[in-house]
């Protein structure tokens, strides 16, 4: 239980030391401070979201897409999660409601680094 708080605070604090030296690709200062800001108010937003979590295996998901995220944002240079492909045939046509199938292959096909957005679908 105490290596896995260490590593929790160990990436919390790798989130937020990157977000203070991080730098715009376009260079451009206002959006750098939106990139920065974003960057410390998505960290504090879920990191407080699931400080409730005692589960082990869901603590070392969370840490893995933390840690996921942080590696795509550092490598694409951009702080945004990347979007997600849902396959085109599983979405209804028109004004349909989703079946339970249907959101299941959504759920599924969702990357690791955005498990933790919770959708209402």
């Amino acid at each position: 239980m105490a290596q896995t708080r260490r590593e929790v605070l160990s990436l919390y604090k790798r989130i937020l030391n990157t977000a203070r030296k991080w730098n715009s690709v376009s260079g451009d200062s206002t959006e750098c401070k939106i990139e920065k800001q974003y960057i410390k108010e998505e960290t504090r937003m879920l990191f407080k979201r699931n400080k409730e979590v005692t589960d082990q295996e869901e603590i070392k998901e969370f840490i893995r897409e933390g840690e996921t995220r942080l590696e795509l944002a550092l490598h694409y240079r951009t702080p945004y999660p990347r979007p997600v492909n849902i396959p085109q045939s599983t979405l209804p046509p028109g004004n349909f409601k989703m079946k339970k199938a249907q959101k299941r292959v959504i759920e599924q096909s969702k990357p690791i680094y955005i498990k933790s957005y919770k959708d209402n679908t």
